[in-house]
């Protein structure tokens, strides 16, 4: 059977209509006055929890609503990097579940994300961060993901772009690589997991913006919303940047800001880098994407938005960091930039967990590892919903860590060795 679910009749026959006949990949329903589960949320998070509560618990009589279109947040907005390259007791083995399964996703939905394993390189610039990209590897290696702690001559040969000259600013001592990452294609994840979960019977609801919660001596029984009072028995919000903003409707404070983080593309270019690569000086990542185009970001603004846009400052300290790193891009044109809304946890690391209201569950605070976790996140809420216990892979990932003094705290360097 072909990946993109057609066979090769229908996708020539579909092709030459003008794309006027195509099939509905999933329905447009009117919403029901309740449900078993109302998942918040319709990006890559919302949805896959959608699908695994389908597939691994039998729970089809779900929600998924989205005040936008389908993929129009986050999932739409990132860089689309997945690696497993984390250290912290939490986050190691959460991330390799994450890439396990999306090494199996395409055929799992039968659908193609694009997952491509080009390897992921973070570069070390002393021998302090060799020393800290040696001890993340080891930590890997020790959990059974693959790491390599690449030398100067090693990375070179991988990324001959790199400014590897004896005047470099920030002179290559080497690179801790990971060859399992890669990228995959952010709205055919959105799409095939709707696809996905619709063929269960979801319903999947767009325009349908969440305005506040139906309760009843501090139970959530459901939401209210811009299309009527939505009945349910449990409630996930998977809402990346507004989580705090919903949860507030529910008198629920969470330990999570807001910010603007961005991205770039450039122009399409002939192949020029085939793996990702981070900077260790700074915090800067690229790729190159399949129609040719650089794709590459930063760090966040420096302020609380729940603003889907960029700001110059961040645009000027990107492209330093990038022309520090490959002089050669200078020539390059930008073709777009563009923000999203990042739900910044106080300690780096996610919370999928029941929250304190019965009725209520929360995935987010995800920071910089959202896009490369959607199918555990997806996998480990559905569980957390259908069963109403965690997985013990996202057993860490509870509110009350925050007030246990137990964090897990990667010091934002998942993408970036010693980079505090």
């Amino acid at each position: 059977m072909a990946i993109s679910g057609y066979s090769g009749f229908q996708l020539v026959r579909h092709a030459l209509t003008g794309h006027k006949n195509w099939p509905k990949a999933w329905r447009d329903p009117e919403p029901k006055e309740r449900y078993g589960v109302i998942i918040v949320g319709a990006g890559g998070h919302g949805l896959a929890t959608a699908y695994y509560l389908a597939k691994e618990h039998g729970i089809s009589n779900v929600a998924v609503l989205e005040k936008g279109y389908l993929g129009g947040g986050n999932t739409g907005r990132n860089t689309t990097i997945v690696r497993s390259n984390y250290m912290m007791p939490g986050n190691t083995l959460f991330y390799e579940k994450s890439m396990q399964l999306w090494e199996g996703l395409s055929m799992d939905l039968n659908y193609n994300v694009m997952f491509s394993q080009r390897a992921i390189l973070n570069l070390c610039h002393s021998d302090a961060q060799m020393d800290a990209a040696a001890m993340r590897g080891n930590t890997m290696r020790l959990n059974g993901i693959d790491a390599e702690l690449l030398d100067r001559n090693q990375v070179r040969e991988m990324v001959p772009l790199l400014d590897m000259s004896d005047n470099a600013r920030f002179p290559v001592y080497g690179a801790l690589c990971q060859p399992r990452a890669g990228t995959a294609r952010h709205d055919a994840v959105a799409w095939g997991y709707a696809r996905g979960a619709d063929s269960y019977g979801i319903d999947i609801i767009q325009n349908c913006e969440v305005t506040g919660f139906l309760r009843d001596n501090g139970r959530i029984y459901g939401v209210q919303t811009t299309r009527g009072d939505i009945r349910a028995d449990k409630v996930g919000l998977a809402v990346a940047g507004h989580t705090s903003h919903l949860a507030a409707m529910a008198e629920l404070r969470l330990p999570i800001e807001s910010h603007v983080l961005q991205a770039f593309v450039s122009e399409p270019l002939k192949p020029l880098i085939d793996t990702v690569v981070t900077f260790g000086a700074g915090h800067f990542y690229i790729s190159q994407s399949d129609k040719g185009g650089l794709v590459f970001g930063g760090d966040l603004d420096g302020y609380n938005s729940y603003a889907q846009r960029g700001s110059l400052p961040i645009v000027e300290d990107v492209i330093s960091c990038g022309l520090a790193m490959m002089p050669s891009l200078s020539r390059l044109k930008m073709l777009r930039h563009w923000g999203g809304v990042m739900d910044m946890s106080m300690d780096g690391s996610p919370i999928i967990c029941k929250s304190p209201i019965d009725g209520l569950y929360i995935n987010g605070g995800w920071c910089y590892g959202g896009f490369k976790a959607t199918p555990a996140s997806g996998w480990c809420f559905a569980h957390t919903i259908a069963q109403d216990r965690p997985h013990e892979l996202n057993e860490k990932f509870t509110l009350s860590r925050f007030e246990r003094g137990d964090q897990i705290d990667e010091k934002g360097a998942g993408p970036v060795p010693g980079h505090h």
